[in-house]
């Protein structure tokens, strides 16, 4: 059985990898807007849903997606449009405890089945960001880290240095929760690397 990655993170396919699992990369197309009055928790089931569903797959292969959000209060933060909104967000963020919620939704098509055998899991993770100064934000928005990533920074990155705390899985934040997502693979019937084959 083949493990399809609809997404084309190279931090979740190394995640993958890094628990022996080579995934093959097939970036999925999809609107990742939000929804009026969708609350964040279903705007990201949504989100990984309509990846994976994005994804043509074949009998014996496994499609994997996953959308992460970092939430403030009632805010979603997404990736920043620019430097100036990298540093609006990382201002929002000093000082302050947020979420990030990451779906991982997993399909595996059926011979004979035109539906597909699938399933969905859901993690949250509180991160405790310190106080920052101006002259840290400057510093980091500069770097250019943040421009990509969901939130203005990247735990796994120089972001990491701002970080106090995580209650929750640390993966989640970096943006693939692994314990999770091997538990769904195992759920749709993906072998795992230490079954026997």
């Amino acid at each position: 059985m083949r493990l399809v990655l609809a997404s084309q993170s190279p931090r979740r396919r190394e995640m993958l990898a890094s628990v022996g699992l080579v995934a093959e990369v097939r970036p999925a197309r999809t609107d990742e807007s939000i929804r009026p009055g969708e609350r964040p928790s279903d705007y990201v089931r949504r989100v990984a849903r309509e990846k994976a569903e994005a994804v043509a797959a074949s009998p014996g292969e496994v499609v994997l997606a996953a959308d992460t959000a970092v939430v403030l209060g009632p805010e979603v933060l997404g990736k920043p449009r620019d430097g100036d909104d990298a540093r609006r967000m990382l201002r929002a963020l000093s000082g302050r405890t947020h979420v990030v919620l990451t779906a991982v939704h997993a399909r595996r098509p059926v011979q004979g089945d035109p539906a597909a055998a699938e399933a969905t899991a859901l993690v949250s993770s509180a991160v405790r960001f310190a106080t920052l100064s101006e002259p840290q934000i400057a510093w980091y928005a500069a770097t250019g880290e943040p421009l990509d990533k969901a939130g203005a920074y990247a735990i796994q990155g120089a972001g990491g240095a701002f970080v106090r705390g995580v209650a929750g899985s640390v993966s989640n934040v970096v943006g693939l929760p692994l314990a999770e997502t091997l538990a769904l693979l195992a759920t749709i019937g993906l072998p795992l690397p230490w079954e026997p084959r």
